[in-house]
């Protein structure tokens, strides 16, 4: 499992003082290009895989007193073109503020899906054996 301490910025705040909604998925996207670097290797081309669908569970507020959060991203399933991430953000204290699964498709810049290459497929059948 890949994690990331991530600072609650200023900018993240609302008008009713808790980090927005929308931001939640921005931490997540931090947290999943690193991952993916450290599964394709610390120069992959992140931009070769596109979100598919995200499905997110908001379980708790985040406040600028959190001062930091914790975001992991872990292998869920590999398929043939599009692999699945398990997601989590979680206040310091432990506290679960949100989950979420995502799906990445392989993606061709003409604007399409792809299968995934061979090292592709070999690099998350690693991540896999390193992931409980």
């Amino acid at each position: 499992m890949y994690e990331k301490r991530i600072e609650i910025r200023w900018r993240d705040i609302d008008g009713i003082c808790h980090v927005n909604n929308a931001v939640y998925l921005t931490y997540l996207e931090e947290v999943r290009d690193e991952w993916l670097r450290s599964v394709f290797g610390a120069d992959a081309d992140v931009t070769r895989y596109v979100i598919a669908r995200i499905e997110i569970d908001y379980r708790a507020q985040l406040r600028p007193s959190d001062g930091s959060v914790i975001g992991t991203c872990r292998l869920g399933s590999i398929g043939r073109s599009s692999f699945r991430s398990v997601e989590r953000i979680s206040k310091l204290n432990g506290e679960l503020a949100a989950d979420a699964t995502c799906v990445l498709v392989a993606w061709e810049r003409a604007g399409r899906s792809r299968p995934l290459d061979d090292w592709e497929l070999d690099a998350l059948a690693r991540e896999r054996e390193r992931t409980p």
